[in-house]
């Protein structure tokens, strides 16, 4: 670690120092203006997605973010990025500044097991569970506001939250029309432009609205260009008692890959400087060498991928007491990942040798694409009923999805006697999902909540490609949830809460051997604490798992996290955030997480040998995470923000490897926000301004270790090699923007 580094993580992590050992959770949007602990009441719009959220009068460890928080930092970064400062959380991106494929890790559980939810539909890739915000580019600018829910959280569609669970809320409706014009420029000839429109309530009742998008960057990393376009359209109905709301939206993103990350051994086997502070940008992806040796970089080794996405809501009042929520989508998506291949065997494309010159030839090198076409669809219900003594919620969901992979060759320096638009391979998969759940919140008196979550949930899923086999699975799943919460007073709140789920392996579990559904048993202990000036959110967790698929530090040949049943596990941890009102100009919002993560009786087969390793700390699950954000507005039009990240130290796999752990590193970012009223056509200018890692730290967020044995050199000794791989992240960059309001 640097010297530079250790001085400037005394300013990143002052909140530490500030809360000596408690662990920050985030309080940020629990209580957001308020300075008593009563829920705020739900607006229109929001009856699309309170079957899925949480208020404070639920036993749950949750965060908010809305609209005008994410509004000075929305600049085209991903929406990961942008809830960077969250408690437990911690993000990554492959190209290194936020535009690309982003990740999300949450109390050091990677995407793949984060449920995300988009107006109570989910949003997770079936197959690999995973959120490619890559798809949706720009989607923070239709966000309304969204929810991070820690933990089990509450009973929702789409595959179990086994750290935590996000959902989305798309933009309201706007009673009065508008139109908006924004433009952002920065680092690594990073671009965005986006305009949105909407024509407020027509004759009391109809509203249109959009969004057209588009970001082009170069990206920190070599050669790791995005192309990114978006739009989203929505027409919605409202009256006194009905909303009604279609919503068509999706993106187009073609993206040079730096997933396979920097490789020191495999970088100096290239020729090329293997000091990851030296020559960090430098990306294998795409690398071949030509007829006289040199190296060479394939110029489209990218990702070509397009999703849309249609969503029918309709949400009904029926008396004072009841609602319902029924709503219908369809996803479609379709695209490629193509590829240079270097001397690849004939075998694998079901290529006979030729013979070329007199000499068999069974190798060649060639450009293949790897198609995805697939579609997701379904319908998700709720029904609500809310009296002064019990809110009570009966919903669920049928989801389908089928998807098709296949390879395709587009050229071949040696071609037998293939046809164009041949398929190398093919295979379909399909998976099908229903879930019926009941909640409800019971008052026992002013002080007392009893709160109870029952769901069943039925997952099917089929696949005969050949990396899969032949896989024909059924899960049921009963996930049962309880609490209990006690208002001391106005401003002290309590809670104590257990919840069970259960969750089905993803496609690559099944390439990688034969997977077993894990399980998880959630245990939650938290305090609230809200007056006028500091609201304080603290709580204790203990998660317990069975089977826990955890990350084994290796990568796929698509950069796809590979994972691995390991027996019983458990992750620890104190959480705590606050906001704190200093003054009417100054803000404070300080969390910290503190967490123990181990794997227990560890096994690993080293040099030969099956040994057991006791305790060891799970891959990608540091123990102390903190962040912080010093606001001063000294009036409504100027505000400015110091944001900052601590990640400590934490390992790649699970063995616990010296060559595995990657170093501790902070983050300091520096925003502002200018608005310039005017009159006229144009109603205001607002001005944006974000400077990112401003003390232009060496970062390393992510990364890959895999083991593999050795029995080349000895016909009787076997030896275990390791290896490891890491992803930097840019140093000092800017971003800046305009945005004009008519």
């Amino acid at each position: 670690m640097s010297k530079q580094l250790n001085k400037t993580t005394v300013l990143t992590s002052f909140s530490i120092l500030a809360f000596a050992g408690i662990q920050v959770t985030t309080a940020q949007a629990q209580n957001q203006k308020q300075d008593t602990l009563q829920g705020k009441e739900v607006v229109l719009d929001e009856v699309l997605v309170k079957a899925v959220r949480v208020t404070k009068e639920s036993p749950v460890t949750f965060s908010n973010l809305d609209k005008e928080e994410i509004a000075p930092r929305n600049l085209g970064q991903d929406i990961p990025v942008l809830m960077n400062y969250l408690p437990s959380v911690v993000t990554t991106t492959d190209a290194g500044a936020g535009v690309g494929y982003t990740g999300i890790r949450v109390r050091g559980s990677d995407a793949t097991r984060v449920n995300v939810t988009i107006n109570g539909i989910p949003y997770n890739d079936s197959e690999s569970q995973g959120t490619f915000w890559v798809n949706m580019p720009d989607f923070a600018s239709s966000t309304q506001s969204l929810q991070l829910q820690r933990g089990v959280g509450t009973s929702t569609n789409g595959a179990a939250a086994f750290g935590a669970s996000l959902n989305l809320l798309t933009d309201a409706i706007s009673e009065e029309a508008y139109a908006q014009v924004g433009a952002s420029v920065g680092s690594f000839n990073t671009l965005r432009n986006n305009i949105k429109f909407s024509t407020g309530l027509l004759s009391d009742h109809f509203e249109i609205s959009g969004r057209l998008s588009k970001i082009t960057s170069d990206g920190y990393i070599d050669r790791a260009s995005s192309k990114l376009e978006s739009y989203f359209l929505q027409g919605a109905y409202k009256d006194d008692n009905t909303l009604i709301k279609a919503l068509l939206f999706g993106g187009h993103e073609v993206t040079y890959q730096s997933w396979y990350g920097f490789e020191p051994e495999y970088v100096e086997a290239l020729g090329a400087n293997p000091d990851l502070k030296e020559n960090p940008t430098f990306n294998v992806a795409g690398v071949y060498f030509d007829e006289a040796g040199n190296i060479q970089f394939y110029d489209k080794e990218e990702d070509n991928y397009k999703q849309d996405h249609f969503q029918l809501h309709w949400n009904e009042a029926w008396n004072s007491n009841w609602s319902t929520n029924l709503a219908f989508h369809f996803t479609h998506g379709r695209g490629y990942f193509e590829q240079f291949r270097e001397d690849d065997d004939f075998s694998t494309y079901g290529f006979d040798p030729i013979t070329v010159k007199g000499e068999e030839v069974n190798t060649t090198d060639l450009i293949r694409r790897r198609w995805l076409n697939n579609d997701f669809y379904g319908a998700i219900f709720s029904a609500n009923y809310v009296d002064d003594a019990i809110d009570f919620i009966v919903g669920g969901g049928w989801n389908a999805y089928d998807g098709d992979h296949y390879g395709e060759i587009i050229w071949a320096r040696y071609a037998t006697d293939s046809q164009i638009r041949d398929r190398y391979y093919f295979d379909q998969s399909r998976k099908t999902d229903f879930n019926i759940y009941t909640k409800a919140n019971y008052k026992l008196n002013q002080n007392w909540s009893l709160f109870g979550d029952l769901q069943y949930r039925s997952v099917g899923y089929t696949a005969n490609g050949e990396e899969t086999g032949l896989v024909d699975d059924t899960f049921h799943f009963f996930n049962p949830k309880a609490g209990i919460t006690f208002d001391l007073n106005r401003n002290n709140n309590f809670y104590l809460s257990y919840a069970r789920a259960n969750r089905e392996p993803n496609r690559n579990d099944y390439e990688n051997g034969n997977p077993k559904p894990e399980k998880l048993n959630d245990f939650e202990l938290g305090w609230r604490y809200v007056s006028n000036t500091f609201q304080l959110n603290t709580n204790v967790y203990y998660m317990r798992y069975k089977d826990q698929l955890v990350l084994t530090g290796e990568i796929n040949d698509v950069g796809a996290p590979i994972r691995a049943n390991v027996g019983d596990s458990y992750r620890l941890g104190l959480e705590v955030d606050a906001n704190i009102a200093l003054g009417n100009k100054w803000s404070l919002q300080p969390n910290i997480a503190l967490s123990t993560n181990r794997n227990i009786d560890f096994r690993f087969q080293r040099d030969g040998v099956l040994e057991n390793l006791g305790d060891t700390k799970i891959a990608f699950s540091p123990g102390v995470v903190a962040g912080n954000r010093l606001a001063f507005t000294p009036n409504e039009r100027i505000m400015v923000a110091v944001l900052s990240k601590y990640v400590g130290e934490q390992y790649m796999g699970n063995i616990d490897a010296p060559k595995s752990k990657l170093d501790a590193y902070s983050q300091t970012d520096f925003n502002i926000q200018y608005a310039i009223p005017t009159k006229g056509f144009v109603k205001s200018i607002v001005l944006s301004g974000l400077v990112n890692n401003i003390f232009d730290q060496h970062i390393v967020s992510n990364g890959y270790f895999y083991t593999y044995d050795d029995t080349w050199s000895s016909d009787t000794t076997i030896t275990t090699i390791e290896g490891a791989g890491f992803y930097p992240q840019a140093g000092i960059n800017f971003l800046l923007g305009a945005l004009v309001n008519f």
